[in-house]
């Protein structure tokens, strides 16, 4: 081959090196912006960007029900405190109350701090619900024993649970509380009692009633009586004039008395005041109706002719 023709084989072999070499450093190029660069299409993206905040939104809810979740559980705890409180506020003045009661003292010898008790214990039911206990509790002790066929076994009844309560001594709790509800809880009191003196007379008890009020008021008194349906009873014990300056107590204990020393025999005596369960224990079991809390001290030689 002559000079000129390797020259240009020479020339020609440089020329293929190079775009060799281009075509190398293009390509590693391009596959380096492959490699490194995101190609995303434009609907890709709107699924990414709804996707983050589809998350976003959950993240948020999710704060806001841990935030109600919390508040509500605050809300509860706080509501179980205050109920434990109250319970507690309950029991002290309950306490308070059966002391008063068993001492006859006045309503001025208890806390302020009662003052809602008491209107609560009426107007939430508390009181009926006890009513309606205690004349379960005295219809559940009749239901077990039957009286005997020769009418010496008696059951004596507070006559005066009959009669509206403002003769009775109650009228210191009408100081706390609205005298409407107070009413309300002696027609109340009333039912209960009327309830359990109907069970006794279909389960064929003779029933003896006994008042505090004078002799002088007796057909006032069988009059109320007959007019609450309160009828059947075997007899009616009032106050003679020689008992009308005497201790209610002693009345109702000496009633027990004259009643045993004629051959009766007591099965129960049942009323909501302190002064008639009181006293020697002649009879086999004794039901003290509830009364509303606070109604404590009982006066004595009640004569008044509203029944």
């Amino acid at each position: 081959m002559s000079a000129y023709g390797h020259q240009m084989e020479r020339e020609y072999s440089a020329q293929s090196l190079s775009s060799t070499g281009d075509s190398v450093v293009a390509e590693m190029g391009s596959r380096y912006t492959t490699e490194t660069g995101i190609y995303m299409s434009s609907f890709a993206a709107m699924v990414f960007i709804s996707g983050l905040v589809t998350v976003g939104v959950s993240m948020m809810a999710l704060l806001i029900s841990l935030a109600v979740m919390l508040q509500s559980c605050e809300n509860r705890n706080s509501g179980v405190l205050q109920t434990y409180k109250d319970i507690d506020l309950y029991g002290y003045c309950k306490n308070y109350a059966l002391h008063a009661e068993l001492n006859s003292l006045d309503i001025d010898f208890f806390p302020a701090t009662c003052k809602d008790v008491a209107i609560k214990y009426i107007n939430e039911g508390q009181y009926m619900r006890d009513l309606n206990i205690t004349v379960s509790i005295a219809e559940d002790f009749f239901s077990r024993v039957r009286p005997l066929n020769d009418s010496r076994e008696i059951v004596l009844m507070d006559a005066d649970d009959f009669f509206a309560s403002e003769n009775l001594h109650s009228h210191l709790l009408m100081r706390w509380i609205d005298k409407d509800a107070f009413h309300d809880s002696s027609r109340v009191k009333n039912v209960f009692a009327m309830k359990l003196y109907l069970k006794l007379q279909a389960g064929g008890w003779p029933l003896i009633l006994i008042s505090r009020k004078p002799e002088k008021l007796r057909d006032d008194a069988i009059e109320h009586l007959a007019s609450v349906g309160c009828s059947g009873w075997s007899s009616l014990i009032m106050r003679t004039d020689s008992e009308t300056q005497m201790d209610s107590q002693k009345h109702f204990s000496r009633q027990r008395t004259a009643l045993q020393n004629e051959g009766f025999r007591i099965i129960a005596t049942i009323s909501s005041q302190m002064d008639a369960v009181r006293g020697p224990c002649l009879e086999e079991r004794i039901f003290k109706l509830p009364t509303p809390m606070f109604s404590y001290k009982m006066e004595d030689n009640v004569e008044s002719t509203n029944l």
